[in-house]
C-alpha cells in the first residue's frame, strides 16, 4: 500500500482535495467501502473544501473520523462566514461553532486551512485579535494562504501564533513560492498550472517537489502536499505518482 512509501519518507501528508474517485483511478483504489474509505487505503490525508462553503453536523466529522486508519488526517477548511463575509472581524461565535463540529474528528484532525480573498489586505490589528481568538480556541495545526501582497510583511505575527503559510502553485504572492511563516508546519497546495484547478503536473515538477518535500520532512515538521487541480480528476493521479516519487531514491 502507497501508505508504506509515505511512512518509509518521513513525516509526509499526501492527498487531495476530497476525496472523490473517478474512473479512470478504479484500479489504484480497489476492494469495498465509500470513497472515503476506498481513498485513505492508499492516501494518508484529505482536505475537506466543502466545510468553507456549508457547516456539517459533528456526526459527519465522527463519520469520517470512523472511515479511514488511526494514522491517516485530515485538514480542514475554514468557513468563508469568517474569512470572506466577516473578513477575520467579530468572528468568535463562528469559531466556536465551527471547532464544535470539526472537533469531532478528534486525533484525525491534522490541520487547519485559512483561505482569504485577494481582496483582503493585511490589517495587523485585526490578525492579531483574530490569531488570538483561534488560539484560545484551539491549539493545534493551522496553515494560512493570503492572496493580497500585503501578507508578505505578516510573517513575525504568523510566526508568533503558529501559523504556517502555504507554498501555492500557481504563485499569487511574491513570497509563497516556498514555505513560510511558522516553522513548525510546512504545507503545499498545487491548484494546477497553467489551467489552475485542472492542468495535471509533469514528471520533472513532481521530483522537484519530491524532493522539496523530504527535505522539509528531514527537520521534523509535518510537511503536506494537497493536489486542488480537481475538476477534471488530475489531482488524484498526481497524488499517487508524487507517492511514488517518494518512495523512490532522490
Amino acid at each position: 500500500m502507497n501508505g508504506g512509501l509515505l511512512a518509509a519518507a518521513g513525516n509526509i501528508f499526501v492527498g487531495c482535495a476530497g476525496w472523490s474517485l473517478g474512473r479512470e483511478h478504479a484500479p489504484s483504489f480497489p476492494g469495498d467501502g465509500t470513497h472515503l474509505q476506498r481513498y485513505a487505503r492508499q492516501f494518508n490525508t484529505a482536505e475537506i473544501n466543502s466545510s468553507f462553503y456549508r457547516p456539517h453536523r459533528p456526526q459527519t466529522y465522527a463519520r469520517w473520523a470512523e472511515s479511514v486508519p488511526v494514522d491517516f488526517r485530515f485538514s480542514v477548511k475554514m468557513p468563508k462566514l469568517i474569512s470572506h463575509e466577516q473578513r477575520l472581524r467579530d468572528s468568535a461565535l463562528a469559531l466556536d461553532e465551527f471547532l464544535g463540529q470539526c472537533g469531532e474528528l478528534g486525533e484525525r484532525l491534522g490541520c487547519l486551512l485559512l483561505q482569504l480573498p485577494p481582496s483582503l489586505a493585511f490589517e495587523p490589528a485585526v490578525a492579531q485579535a483574530f490569531f488570538s481568538q483561534l488560539r484560545e480556541r484551539f491549539t493545534g495545526q493551522v496553515v494560512i494562504e493570503p492572496r493580497h501582497e500585503t501578507w508578505v510583511s505578516a510573517e513575525p505575527i504568523l510566526s508568533h501564533y503558529r501559523i504556517a503559510q502555504a507554498t501555492v502553485d500557481p504563485s499569487r504572492l511574491s513570497n509563497d513560492s516556498q514555505p513560510t511563516g511558522y516553522a513548525g508546519l510546512r504545507y503545499w497546495r498545487l491548484h494546477g498550472t497553467p489551467r489552475i484547478y485542472y492542468s495535471a503536473y509533469d514528471d520533472d515538477y513532481l521530483a522537484r517537489l519530491a524532493a522539496a518535500l523530504k527535505t522539509e520532512a528531514q527537520s521534523g515538521a509535518p510537511t503536506w502536499c494537497i493536489f486542488d487541480n480537481t475538476a477534471s480528476g488530475a489531482a488524484t493521479g498526481d497524488a499517487l505518482r508524487l507517492i511514488e516519487r517518494l518512495g523512490s531514491p532522490q
